[in-house]
Order: C-alpha cells, then structure tokens, then sequence
C-alpha cells in the first residue's frame, strides 16, 4: 500500500524562482569586509 512518490519541481515548491542576486550580495559583503581589515590592519 505504498503511495506513489510525487516529484515536483524546486520552483513549484518554493511558489517562485530564485533569483541569482544573493551570490552578488555574499561577493560583495565579502569584498567590503576584507577591504575593511585590510584598513584596521594597515593603520
């Protein structure tokens, strides 16, 4: 009596489409940090 597995797509789960704009924040927050510490040090 095992149910058929249902496979439905990422999209349809998440209700819509994931945009690629968090790897442009995690590159520039990671950017600006590094260019942070590179200041507090070199003072």
């Amino acid at each position: 009596m095992a149910d058929k597995e249902q496979h439905i797509s990422t999209e349809k789960v998440r209700a819509g489409s994931t945009p690629h704009v968090v790897r442009y924040v995690l590159a520039i927050s990671l950017a600006l940090a590094v260019i942070a510490m590179l200041l507090v040090l070199w003072r």
